[in-house]
């Protein structure tokens, strides 16, 4: 019996950070088949099925679909206007819109170039978003662009030490702080910044980064959601 719990231990004595940084045992409970990535849904213990509310996948991946907001006229290629736009459309400034939106444009187009030749609008090709997958990151996208529910979950068994369902910003620092690849400078940058542009854009009214708001960054239903409510509520003001 011994030998069984061993085998199947998560927690190495001799490694205390495997103790300090636990992951869950009892994920089949709510997700069928944790292990495996899923192309098309965002699943979690709470939606085992991904987002329903609107949302399609339109048999896109789920790192697909996590840029597919900023693709304003639907074409497939993301330029740096349209990024821009799509932040704007968030609730982001001026400032921070335009400095986001070219720098992700000009270190994510190449790599998702369908030639050898760089083009000067920089645009993104979403069918090769994959490519510009970077590394120190969560692991909750594999290198195809499916989604790991086992990986998405460890987030918050990892990290989520105030609310189990929530991170801190503290949380999210030291979250990405453990995800650091050696070497990997531009990880290290993307994985923080991405963060924390995400604690800006959805900590609740307590300043913590809710689980759903998490989950649907993963698979774009946030970003839909956020545009939605902005729209309603400025339209509200003009009646």
């Amino acid at each position: 019996m011994a030998e069984e719990e061993e085998a199947m231990t998560s927690v190495a004595k001799a490694a205390p950070v495997t103790a300090q940084r636990p992951v869950r045992a009892d994920l089949e409970k709510y997700i069928p088949k944790p292990y495996l990535a899923r192309a098309l849904v965002a699943p979690d213990v709470n939606n085992p099925e991904g987002t329903k509310d609107g949302h399609e996948h339109r048999q896109r991946t789920v790192l697909q679909q996590h840029v597919a907001f900023f693709d304003q006229n639907g074409d497939g290629v993301i330029y740096p206007w349209e990024a821009y736009r799509g932040l704007r459309r968030l609730g982001f400034n001026i400032i921070v819109s335009f400095i986001v939106a070219i720098g992700i444009t000009l270190v994510l187009s190449y790599p998702t170039m369908p030639t050898w030749i760089p083009s000067p609008l920089f645009p993104i090709y979403i069918d090769r978003i994959h490519r510009a997958k970077h590394g120190s990151d969560s692991a909750t996208f594999d290198t195809e662009g499916r989604y790991m529910p086992v990986n998405f979950e460890s987030i918050f068994s990892k990290n989520a030490r105030s609310r189990p369902d929530k991170l801190t910003l503290r949380e999210i620092w030291t979250m990405t702080n453990g995800n650091l690849a050696p070497y990997d400078p531009f990880g290290w940058i993307a994985s923080k910044g991405e963060w924390i542009l995400l604690y800006m854009l959805a900590k609740d009214d307590e300043g913590y980064l809710p689980r759903e708001a998490i989950r649907g960054c993963f698979d774009g239903s946030l970003f839909e959601f956020i545009a939605e409510q902005r729209k309603k509520k400025a339209h509200g003001k003009q009646h």
